[in-house]
């Protein structure tokens, strides 16, 4: 389930499985409230918020996400090149550079879409207290229903 959900993920932001290619999710910059959240995240996972002045700092050993972030925040940035991770520093006055640019980016994942129920039927059991009902599903194989994998029966 966590890898079906993983990859649909992937597919939404884009990228890749491996995290030391992952690339910046495009997708964060739909608005400034979705980056800002998309920095919150970051920072509680890979940062922390700085106790001396007010700001954060973004940890990773991805120098090419970290140079992307910081192009879009309009920052400087200078990897280690000792290979320990780098760190990127977000002022929280960041968005006043006027380097933020909100970009479109289509919401329609591929497996999100009504279907037709072509026919229903009903499976007889024995010593069952519930009803079972048959389906196929094409042409995939499974699909999510409030989060929960629903699968072809066989």
């Amino acid at each position: 389930m966590s890898s079906y959900l993983a990859d649909l993920m992937r597919q939404y932001v884009g990228g890749d499985a491996h995290h030391m290619r992952q690339r910046f999710p495009r997708v964060v910059l739909r608005d400034r409230e979705t980056f800002e959240g998309f920095l919150d995240g970051y920072t509680d996972g890979d940062g922390f918020r700085s106790k001396r002045w007010s700001g954060r700092v973004l940890v990773s050993g991805n120098v090419a996400f970290l140079s992307d972030l910081a192009q879009v925040l309009g920052a400087r940035f200078t990897p280690r090149t000792n290979g320990l991770a780098s760190h990127l520093v977000v002022v929280d006055g960041w968005s006043s550079r006027g380097a933020f640019k909100a970009e479109r980016h289509p919401l329609q994942l591929r497996e999100s879409c009504w279907t037709q129920v072509h026919e229903v039927r009903l499976r007889t059991t024995a010593n069952k207290p519930f009803t079972l009902y048959n389906y196929r599903l094409e042409p995939h194989p499974g699909f999510l229903v409030n989060g929960h994998l629903v699968r072809q029966p066989w």
